[in-house]
């Protein structure tokens, strides 16, 4: 493959997990596939829609774009693992189904996957604000460079619900799925923040403040628009710390077997 001034270039898979989404997801398509290179791939898992979608993603000709059909309906986090794991390229990035690419995402997120093996990025939104209030009424509540030095307080933020990580923004190389898949059965929403909980517990996060892209904000969105209640958010709560524990786990025993070889 040709190389860049930054070295040879990488091949770049995108995994989107799509249900009941015609509406949206060929416009969402059209934003990612303006930014791929010739080489790249576009891996789409439908999980059993009931709408049109499989139509719409058929009528796509692009032959970047591979369609996996799920037979049954198995939720959003194993759809995600079912993409990332038909992905081939060097680095994987996630997509949802409704939302728009931002100019210049794919270049930066393939930058920063090359030193690290997490990238999270910043995102605004279609017909809302441009910019995330955080929930103390922060302005702007976004992550930038100076988040890489402050592992142990992401984690802590992850489990306080205090550090604004969305999949939708974020990519992984290929080389950090040997540790993070397959997910654990007991992973049944956030699949984002075991992605960003694997990368600060292994130091190996990269967040960028670029706004890579623009998230459609309807009922329908696997993350809540609105506060939950008290007894979902402490429930929440304890399956990131077993997240965190799970994690620390496979990270340790990562570190041995490099050791070993």
């Amino acid at each position: 493959m040709p190389e860049s001034p930054a070295g040879p270039a990488l091949r770049v898979s995108v995994a989107m997990a799509t249900y009941n989404g015609a509406r949206h997801v060929a416009e969402q398509l059209a934003s990612i596939l303006e930014q791929l290179a010739p080489h790249d791939e576009v891996v789409v898992v439908d999980d059993a829609s009931t709408d049109d979608t499989r139509d719409v993603l058929a009528s796509v000709t692009d032959p970047r774009v591979r369609v996996v059909e799920s037979p049954v309906n198995r939720g959003y986090v194993r759809t995600f693992e079912a993409a990332i794991v038909e992905t081939t390229g060097d680095v994987v990035l996630l997509s949802d189904q409704d939302d728009v690419w931002l100019p210049g995402r794919r270049d930066a997120m393939v930058e920063a996957l090359r030193d690290h093996q997490v990238v999270a990025t910043n995102l605004t939104t279609l017909g809302g604000p441009d910019a995330l209030q955080g929930p103390f009424g922060q302005a702007d509540w976004r992550l930038g460079p100076r988040d890489d030095r402050r592992r142990w307080a992401n984690l802590l933020g992850i489990i306080a619900g205090l550090r604004p990580y969305y999949g939708c923004a974020m990519g992984v190389r290929r080389d950090a799925l040997e540790v993070v898949l397959p997910f654990p059965d007991h992973l049944v929403e956030s699949h984002d923040l075991w992605l960003a909980t694997y990368g600060n517990l292994a130091g190996t996060i990269a967040h960028l403040d670029q706004r890579t892209v623009a998230r459609r904000l309807h009922d329908d969105n696997a993350t809540p628009t609105r506060p939950r209640g008290p007894r979902a958010v402490l429930v929440s709560r304890a399956r990131l710390v077993r997240v965190l524990v799970d994690l620390a786990g496979r990270v340790r025993r990562a570190r041995r077997t490099d050791r070993a070889r």
